[in-house]
């Protein structure tokens, strides 16, 4: 019984110790990602050529002039993007491709009617000989009853 509860609390601390992200590794390509989030503003491109994009209710643009058109359609315009603080996670994997993982308080027109929501969003990054470019990119409207978000 020793030999099981001992092998169990191994298990469970090596799987802890193996299970957290990695916020150091790379950091001149981090700072990079950093700060294209830092100043993206609406009308910013920062997408690749090869851009894809999932939009909140299903929608897939197979291009940023694809992504702009839904838009236009649905009669939205972004009027701010930014990030709140201290939800904002990046892994880069091979100092060439970024994941991250962020939350943004979006303020946006829809219809004429002004709306403010937070979104998660969960973007893909690749390092081009240009730069850091979005090849991907999803977002999903918290429901701040269920997911409450304390803002810093």
């Amino acid at each position: 019984m020793k030999l099981v509860l001992t092998l169990l609390l191994i298990s469970i601390a090596t799987t802890s110790v193996f299970a957290q992200v990695d916020t150091s590794s790379y950091p001149n390509e981090r700072q990079a990602i950093r700060e294209l989030l830092r100043h993206q503003q609406p009308g910013t491109l920062i997408d690749c050529h090869d851009f894809i994009a999932v939009g909140p209710k299903g929608d897939i643009s197979f291009s940023h002039q694809q992504w702009v058109e839904v838009q236009k359609k649905e009669k939205l315009v972004f009027k701010s993007v930014q990030p709140i603080a201290g939800n904002q996670f990046i892994r880069i994997y091979d100092g060439s491709m970024a994941v991250v993982n962020s939350l943004i308080d979006v303020k946006l027109v829809v219809d004429g009617q002004d709306v403010n929501i937070k979104v998660r969003r969960l973007e893909v990054y690749h390092k081009a000989a240009a730069g850091w470019c979005r090849v991907a990119g999803q977002g999903t409207q918290v429901d701040e009853k269920l997911f409450p978000v304390a803002s810093k």
